[in-house]
């Protein structure tokens, strides 16, 4: 049996849109020799549609072009994901995956395992399904599970199994009982980093455990905050791969379960990776809300060229405009490296001082402030005459303004309300700045396009003479594994202390984590890459006095 496995590209509440994508597909699956197609989680939605479920007429139109779509079926298969009412208690609805067959709907299977960790929150909007039944198509019994209906186990990278039974029932064990002879699970799964490898090792001792072939077919393509890889795949009853979609990118692969191809020895690419998240975050955030160009302050930092080479990548060097903003504090190098990088990626720079502005504002406050020292009032009125200047041309030029600071810096609060966090999209702020420093270097393997002096350079704000970060902040080797502790790992102090960190470098730490917390409820959205990303999937109080 030949089935194609769609890796599509939805965009969330375009019903139209996404039906229009599928219908292509299905076209395109029946002309390669597939018998079946199989599409993603939710896919007539997208995912996550959050609190868009609570509107009737979505529900309603996701329904229609359900029905469709399985006129279409006449001849070709197709199990696609989308959401129904249940009818038993409303106003919940199922998660749930139609399998289409002959021109109409055959079966409706929902999903059972609802998770409500990290950034999901799906028991606020479904049911669980109360049983889970095979299907079938010709002599083939297939078993339809969702997403994390197949996140019961979970193995670490050399295949122990480090967490069993997470959840009381295991829908793929209550199919494998009824002696199906093939698994298929519809996904809407994340891209993190390290997610892969331990994704792959479940499934495929899950396959071998149960001697049954899976195949798995996850979306892919960015919504808001969140990235889908893709990296769909198909596993035989050994456990073996046989074949992998594309990642970060739509892909049609039709599979032959029953053929004999080479075993596949899929590996993630732990920075490249994250380097295809973040381009595919950009350009999938811009496309689907409609902005045509980006803006962006440059520097002459690491942070500031870091996103731009990364925006380039997405939109291209003609919508991508650079504009730099020497103080008295900035030092030529940093101008420098900023006009540097500008003609290595080829986009258009603007250079406009904000020295006179800034002693417009110090004459200003002349008498308010009169006696006082100055401090970080006046470094701070620098970012936010930068951020001025940046909006006024987002405005007038209908570009979207990037922010520049990082993972470090919005956990310590290091950065300026209304200032250099200010903007649509922060690109970078999951990434710690050990992982900047990375990504960097990996994006000038082959040619100079970050500045050398940008990466060697001490990192500094340049808002007071001889400024350097590390005045106020730990260094980042040090700070970004302690972060990660905390914040990743949601390790207590008293656990981050015996790891061998000064005991007061910790607590001062986590006391300005949690103080910060204000800043980064008004930072614009970021794009996840790590295991816990600041925004929704890490929701804590502003007014609290744990001491961690």
């Amino acid at each position: 049996m030949k089935i194609a496995v769609a890796q599509i590209n939805p965009t969330v509440g375009d019903i139209g849109g996404n039906k229009k994508k599928i219908l292509s597909y299905m076209l395109e699956a029946e002309k390669q020799g597939a018998e079946l197609v199989v599409f993603p989680e939710m896919a007539l939605i997208g995912y996550p549609p959050m609190d868009l479920l609570l509107n009737k007429k979505l529900i309603r139109d996701n329904i229609d072009a359900l029905n469709e779509i399985a006129g279409k079926s006449k001849d070709i298969a197709v199990v696609c994901g989308y959401v129904e009412y249940d009818n038993d208690n409303p106003p919940m609805l199922y998660n749930a995956a139609a399998f289409m067959h002959c021109g109409s709907i055959i079966s409706k299977h929902y999903k059972t395992l609802l998770p409500t960790y990290d950034v999901f929150d799906e028991s606020r909007y479904f049911s669980p399904a109360k049983k889970q039944e095979p299907v079938k198509l010709k002599d083939k019994l297939l078993g339809i599970t969702i997403c994390e209906d197949i996140w019961n186990d979970e193995y670490d990278s050399a295949g122990q199994l480090v967490i069993g039974r997470k959840y009381e029932v295991d829908p793929v064990a209550i199919l494998a009982g009824r002696k199906i002879d093939l698994m298929i699970n519809i996904s809407a799964s994340p891209y993190v980093k390290g997610k892969n490898e331990l994704k792959w090792k479940m499934i495929s001792k899950i396959a071998e455990k149960h001697s049954l072939p899976i195949i798995y077919v996850n979306q892919v393509g960015g919504n808001d905050s969140l990235i889908f890889d893709g990296n769909s795949f198909f596993v035989n009853g050994k456990g073996e791969f046989k074949a992998v979609a594309g990642g970060f990118k739509e892909d049609l692969v039709i599979i032959d379960i029953t053929g004999s191809n080479k075993a596949i020895n899929p590996v993630e690419d732990g920075i490249e990776d994250i380097r295809k998240a973040l381009v595919l975050g950009i350009k999938d955030y811009f496309s689907k809300c409609g902005f045509k160009s980006a803006v962006l302050g440059l520097s002459g930092g690491i942070d500031s060229a870091l996103t731009a080479a990364l925006a380039v990548q997405a939109l291209g060097e003609d919508k991508v405009t650079g504009i730099t903003m020497p103080s008295v504090y900035s030092s030529k190098g940093s101008v420098d490296d900023s006009l540097r990088l500008a003609r290595n990626l080829g986009i258009r720079i603007e250079e406009l001082a904000i020295k006179d502005i800034f002693e417009s504002y110090n004459n200003l406050f002349s008498d308010l402030f009169k006696g006082l020292q100055r401090d970080v009032t006046e470094e701070n009125l620098q970012a936010r005459i930068r951020s001025n200047i940046l909006m006024a041309f987002s405005n007038k030029f209908g570009s979207l303004l990037l922010t520049t600071g990082n993972k470090s810096e919005l956990a310590m609060g290091y950065c300026t309300l209304y200032g250099d966090m200010a903007g649509g999209l922060a690109v970078i702020s999951d990434l710690p700045k050990t992982m900047v420093y990375e990504l960097a270097g990996h994006i000038n393997r082959e040619r100079e396009i970050i500045p050398p002096d940008t990466i060697t350079k001490a990192p500094s704000a340049e808002l007071r003479e001889n400024q350097k970060d590390q005045d106020t902040l730990p260094p980042y080797e040090i700070l970004d594994r302690i972060l990660e502790s905390y914040i990743e790992k949601q390790m207590s102090a008293d656990e981050i202390i015996a790891q061998g960190f000064d005991a007061r470098i910790v607590k001062e730490v986590l006391a300005t984590v949690n103080r910060s917390e204000y800043k980064r409820r008004q930072a614009a959205p970021g794009l996840k890459v790590t295991s816990k990303a600041f925004g929704t999937g890490r929701r804590l109080p502003i007014a609290q006095r744990f001491v961690p």
